[in-house]
């Protein structure tokens, strides 16, 4: 290695020049909500606890240049005595800005950080429509998305949509 081209290569940065890697929420929001109730009012005669079966996907997709949108897609299905009591889809998005991010970086953010970013917000959503639906708000537990992320980028390492719907 030549000592001489040691920086050789940069271009000197005008003031303000900002070059440190950023990333951003620009912007969240409910994209698609449903709630079903399909044995209305008879549900609300039994007294037994619900089964509760809760899914979570992520999904990821580039919208402009360095704006991205991350889609938590969460389903709630709640049995009582083999009846479905209640049925909650929602899909919960943000808009996630990168500025000189490296391209490798961008998706373990995408599926990790970002999905802990809009978790809180979406949890309040589904919670308050299960209470207005005639329920005791479902309050989920915390997930630890960038954990997932890495297990199952560790059981699939030659994919390159890990989460991904």
């Amino acid at each position: 290695m030549d000592d001489l081209d040691t920086g050789a290569s940069q271009q000197p940065l005008g003031n303000g020049a900002d070059t440190a890697p950023a990333a951003g929420l620009i912007s969240q929001y409910v994209k698609d909500l449903s709630f079903e109730n399909p044995n209305a009012p008879a549900i609300f005669q039994s007294q037994a606890q619900p089964a509760i079966d809760v899914q979570f996907n992520i999904g990821a997709t580039q919208v402009a240049d360095e704006v991205h949108e991350v889609v938590l897609k969460i389903d709630v299905r709640a049995e009582v005595d083999n009846q479905v009591a209640f049925i909650v889809d929602l899909s919960f998005a943000g808009l996630f800005g990168f500025r000189n991010v490296p391209a490798d970086q961008i998706q373990p953010f995408m599926l990790g950080e970002a999905p802990r970013l809009l978790f809180p917000f979406a949890r309040r959503v589904l919670a308050d429509a299960v209470r207005d639906g005639g329920f005791p708000p479902l309050l989920l537990e915390p997930i630890d998305f960038g954990q997932l992320y890495l297990q199952q980028a560790q059981q699939q390492p030659n994919t390159t949509e890990v989460g991904q719907a």
